[in-house]
């Protein structure tokens, strides 16, 4: 189990096969070491660097000095009744995020954190209360997907492959910490690291227009917008980002963020708020400003959590909210909810966050004194 302290050694975990590449160069060795590498730890879940049999004896004592793969504590693990499952990952510093498995008839969903908290602060996410302390590191964004891909498969290789998808919808807005992000999206998708199919990996944002327009040109993976409100004033309150960048300016770059591919559409989220975003109207208005859009909507019944001051709207509200969408032409799904007995499901995640915002200290008086 990995000690609380700090290391000098790198940490191959977290390189992707360009940064992989590089470091080997510096050590005077051939490109190919790198896909070796990558393999041993992600492919076959080693961590130990000397059972890495088809390198040196001397390539191992030298990596054994100066690298490791490390890999971060499972502070707990729990099983929902729907075998949704939910991992609290500790940190070396000491801060916890968490990660959840989505499992289905057809596929299984990994839920991959990018923040310790989340620097957004959605009126109606419960992360988002729990305030921000920094960006994952490349290497703990992928040590999720990797104890997650141990721990449901039987042979601990991805052999027997449980997980298919991964969406970055997890702690955090991965647009915030592009660089690391996109390091672990690009494992994710390599054959010599999880092999996943670009359309299974799925970035979602909150809508950082300028990192959005980065991410188009370095990555294609799939991409899921925060929307949950069809106007800028709405917007305003559910999803404060709105302010810097507003839905004119969002939906331009969703207008053309698949331009090379007619047939890919981006996934936009709708949080179902009872009285607050699901009317008729906000469907009507939700029609117009996606007019131009290549898209589909997902929408998602609230999953509440303490303190809070919105409610999940009714399965009919959501229905006749769905049926207007796909009258007008829009395809519209309705997420089933999943975890929710384990605080696993969406807006959920909380984790141990030593919050440097003093958010969550705020958000705790604000509750003692509504009591």
């Amino acid at each position: 189990m990995e000690t609380l302290t700090q290391t000098t050694k790198i940490n191959l975990l977290g390189l992707d096969e360009k940064a992989m590449q590089e470091f080997f160069h510096t050590l005077g060795e051939k490109p190919y070491r790198a896909q070796q590498v990558l393999k041993w730890i992600h492919f076959q879940g080693v961590s130990d660097i000397q059972s890495m049999t088809n390198l040196s004896k001397a390539l191992r004592d030298k990596l054994q000095d100066i690298a490791e793969i490390r890999i971060p504590e499972i502070a707990y693990e729990s099983t929902a009744s729907d075998d949704t499952h939910k991992w609290l990952i500790r940190l070396a510093d000491g801060n916890c995020i968490e990660t959840v498995y989505i499992p289905e008839k057809e596929r299984g969903t990994l839920c991959v954190s990018s923040q310790v908290g989340c620097t957004l602060n959605c009126d109606f996410c419960s992360t988002g209360k729990q305030g921000f302390s920094r960006n994952l590191t490349s290497a703990e964004i992928i040590s999720q997907v990797w104890v997650a891909v141990r721990g449901l498969s039987q042979s601990g290789t991805l052999h027997d492959r449980a997980v298919t998808n991964v969406v970055m919808m997890g702690m955090g807005e991965p647009l915030l910490n592009f660089d690391n992000v996109v390091s672990a999206m690009n494992i994710m998708l390599d054959d010599y690291g999880y092999g996943l199919s670009k359309r299974r990996v799925t970035l979602s944002t909150a809508g950082v227009v300028p990192a959005m327009k980065q991410l188009r040109e370095v990555s294609d993976v799939a991409l899921a917008v925060s929307l949950h409100a069809p106007n800028d004033e709405l917007r305003n309150v559910l999803v404060p980002l709105n302010k810097k960048y507003p839905l004119k300016e969002l939906m331009a770059v969703c207008q053309d963020y698949f331009k090379e591919d007619k047939r890919r559409h981006i996934m936009m989220e709708y949080v179902m708020l009872a009285g607050v975003n699901d009317t008729p109207a906000h469907a009507k208005q939700l029609i117009t400003l996606l007019q131009d859009v290549p898209a589909k909507v997902n929408l998602i019944p609230f999953n509440p959590f303490p303190s809070t001051i919105y409610k999940r709207s009714d399965d009919a509200t959501i229905l006749r909210f769905r049926e207007i969408l796909m009258a007008a032409g829009i395809n519209a799904l309705t997420r089933k909810t999943r975890g929710d007995d384990i605080d696993a499901a969406c807006g959920q995640l909380v984790g141990q966050v030593k919050d440097r915002t003093r958010r969550s200290e705020r958000h705790r008086k604000s509750i003692a004194q509504a009591q």
